[in-house]
């Protein structure tokens, strides 16, 4: 059982947070309001940078560093071979699903849930590769039904990838269950983890992927241009390249060249090592917290926020399903969702606006076409709730 914040924890991180003193932030489905300790690290490296020179500082902070793969791994219960630095979730994402050779008839499988991104990457190799989409439903309740995916699978089945959070909906995809339908019929599995990693635990063994693509700047509160992709070992000579170096190639010759035996093969030599630096730091800061705990605090304030939600006459909450996380969507009677937005950011209170492409399939089955997504962090507080809900009843009145 995991210890519940106290309130003196939750100031103490607010304390931390220096944006939480300026506004109420419930867009960290968007991007979360970096630690203080995060932008610190960012901002003094950057003049170390200044002052000594590009290369003498990444060599000063060689251990540090390399330090960042490690902590990734630990995040992921993964090998810190099986990890490299992005920029993205979606450059993640893309790095993989296009280094697979599909073939004319091969068959992916995907849910209603699945990100724009990772939609267009889908119709590309239909219209350029001939590759047949399979789209798995959710159920009446949200959820969606594993005995269609698994009835889905025929020998052509080349690919399921599914997004294990999606944008615009505060429901789950069960990724443990598809991983155990993935291994049983041998068939490469893509998870696209970019609203996961730091609101929810994430192991890589118990999932069973073969790839998995996180952006730092949402729930891991992580710097923007910040990510990281998990390819299991067995798998990554699997995946073309379409990008090289001397740091992903170290031994070449003039007639041949050689890859790197891990993951970072992915990468290239050149990055910011400022924000590699604070992409460590924040994901250290998850880890010093514990991801169990948050997770059960995220769930806790979101329930919490669905309940008054709900209790609005003129709101109408969108979510389904019978596992969900931080991001609680709505829509206000007669009000339209930018307005909503707009209004709210007058009083200092972030949301965002979840667009009907973001989550296409899903939004137009249930004829939406933009909602309010208001997404919670264990930073945030009841009162914060109660903000907006009274700011929310008051735009109705």
């Amino acid at each position: 059982m995991n210890i519940p914040f106290t309130d003196d924890e939750v100031q103490q991180l607010r304390a931390q947070t220096k944006g939480t003193a300026q506004r109420i932030h419930f867009n960290n489905a968007g991007t979360s309001l970096p630690p203080d300790v995060v932008v610190d690290t960012v901002i003094d490296y950057l003049k170390e940078e200044a002052l000594l020179g590009g290369y003498e500082t990444e060599a000063k902070y060689k251990d540090q560093l390399e330090n960042t793969y490690d902590l990734i791994a630990k995040l992921l219960n993964a090998h810190r071979d099986e990890i490299a630095l992005v920029e993205n979730a979606s450059t993640g994402w893309g790095l993989v699903f296009n280094g697979i050779d599909f073939k004319p008839g091969d068959e992916i499988i995907t849910t209603e849930m699945e990100y724009i991104t990772n939609l267009i990457g889908f119709i590309n190799v239909q219209q350029n590769n001939g590759v047949v989409l399979k789209v798995v439903p959710n159920d009446e309740n949200g959820n969606l039904i594993l005995s269609e995916l698994e009835a889905a699978i025929s020998p052509k089945t080349k690919l399921i990838a599914v997004t294990h959070i999606p944008s615009t909906a505060g429901g789950m995809i069960p990724v443990v269950a598809i991983g155990k339908i993935a291994r049983k019929h041998n068939i490469l599995y893509l998870v696209d983890a970019c609203q996961t990693a730091g609101q929810a635990p994430i192991d890589v063994e118990e999932i069973g992927c073969d790839a998995l693509s996180v952006t730092g700047r949402k729930y891991l509160r992580a710097p923007r241009g910040t990510g990281f992709l998990y390819v299991r070992k067995a798998v990554q000579d699997q995946f073309k390249l379409f990008f090289m170096d001397g740091f992903s190639t170290p031994k070449v010759t003039q007639a041949d060249y050689n890859l790197r035996p891990d993951a970072r093969r992915f990468e290239l030599y050149e990055k910011s090592r400022a924000l590699t630096l604070g992409l460590g730091k924040a994901v250290e800061y998850a880890l010093a917290i514990g991801v169990d705990r948050s997770w059960q605090r995220v769930q806790f304030l979101a329930n919490a926020l669905r309940h008054q939600l709900t209790a609005i006459d003129g709101v109408t909450v969108h979510d389904f399903g019978a596992e969900q996380c931080g991001i609680v969507t709505f829509s206000v009677k007669e009000i339209d969702s930018p307005t909503v937005k707009a209004k709210l950011l007058e009083q200092n209170i972030n949301v965002s606006v979840a667009l009907a492409k973001s989550t296409l399939i899903y939004m137009e089955k249930n004829h939406l076409v933009s909602i309010v997504r208001a997404s919670v962090h264990y930073y945030n507080t009841e009162a914060e709730i109660e903000i907006l809900c009274a700011a929310l009843q008051a735009m109705i009145n």
